[in-house]
């Protein structure tokens, strides 16, 4: 049976890739260093679906050798990637470490894959890449201008990815996506940052003693703040899959935008986990980060119509809700439960 190497496997997206690829009877090495992901995560899949399923690898995907023994010694024939810095604010303060990682990491990947004949990569890339909208919802052939460093980066392995398939064969499908949301409908992956920066679990959190920064409201929308597209984790999961079943089944390289449903604002997510939670959000207002557009949300026509992916979990209160309940169960993230 071949393997596919999950790197970033540990992390919140990652880890729930692994989980929708064990599911359908994969095989996978974790691949991750454990800068943002959970030893506990890969644990717990592991316990789930059992040693010869889920297997970890601790290492760094800048070590080109470690990679290139990894896919030699499980015979693997795809990559998944996930693991990169993720936020746009850290990007603009810190560039040269997300082109260190998130460029020179995922060229590292690249290089082991070409070395030892690797030929299928899935790249979770971000729809960061477009830019400030010209026209929504966003399509795969909308112009791609980054306003900040994550974007860029992101875009940089996009544009690359052509050229290691005209040199080395290497086919890829690359998935763009705005907010990964909610957990493990079954209650064992959660989301777990240190520091969280994501705005559901920051909402949660300022609803016993936190206090959520709303960063502008002044913005040109229905209420000032910005709209996002939150989509659940569990269908970033799902779509992984079938974009790694697309390459296993010989079709050609592709890029797909993803899309829940209709963008939602900031006040939004807070007026939902108020509902959910039936306790009230402590937040305040914050200047604007840089390099946030006001409005982001894709078309997912394209990956509905060739892959047939739709989100099962696309009503906000469901997301809000499985991740409400995996922080009652984890107040400690994966150090514990309470």
């Amino acid at each position: 049976m071949s393997t596919v190497v999950v790197t970033g496997g540990a992390g919140y997206i990652g880890s729930h890739g692994v989980n929708a690829l064990a599911a359908s009877g994969h095989r996978i090495v974790v691949y991750d260093d454990l800068s943002a992901g959970h030893e506990e995560a890969v644990r717990l899949l592991a316990e789930r679906y059992g040693t010869d399923t889920v297997r970890f690898e601790r290492a760094d995907i800048a070590d080109v050798d470690r990679m290139r023994a990894v896919l030699r010694r499980d015979q693997v024939d795809a990559v998944m990637h996930f693991a990169a810095w993720l936020s746009v604010g850290d990007s603009v303060r810190n560039p040269i470490g997300y082109y260190r990682n998130n460029v020179w990491g995922a060229l590292s990947v690249l290089e082991a894959m070409a070395a030892e004949h690797v030929g299928i990569f899935v790249f979770s890339s971000t729809a960061a890449v477009f830019g400030d909208p010209v026209e929504t919802p966003i399509t795969e052939d909308h112009p791609k201008q980054p306003i900040n460093p994550y974007g860029e980066t992101k875009l940089a392995i996009e544009r690359a990815l052509p050229h290691f398939e005209r040199a080395y064969g290497i086919r890829s499908v690359v998935l763009r996506y705005f907010n990964a949301a909610g957990a493990d409908p079954g209650g064992l992956l959660g989301e777990d940052h240190n520091p969280e920066q994501h705005l559901i679990p920051l909402a949660l959190a300022a609803t016993d003693g936190g206090a959520l920064r709303v960063f502008g409201q002044d913005y040109p929308t229905p209420d000032g703040t910005c709209l996002r597209d939150y989509i659940h984790v569990a269908d970033l999961g799902d779509a992984h899959l079938r974009a790694l079943e697309h390459l296993r089944n010989g079709k050609a390289s592709t890029a797909y935008n993803l899309r829940n449903g209709q963008p939602t604002s900031v006040r939004q997510i807070i007026e939902t986990v108020e509902r959910v939670t039936g306790r009230q959000v402590s937040w305040s207002v914050a200047p604007p980060r840089e390099g946030d557009p006001a409005v982001l949300f894709a078309s997912s026509a394209r990956i509905r119509r060739e892959l047939g992916w739709a989100p099962r979990f696309e009503d906000l209160d469901t997301i809000v809700r499985t991740a409400a309940a995996w922080r009652d169960r984890h107040p400690r993230g994966y150090a514990g439960r309470g």
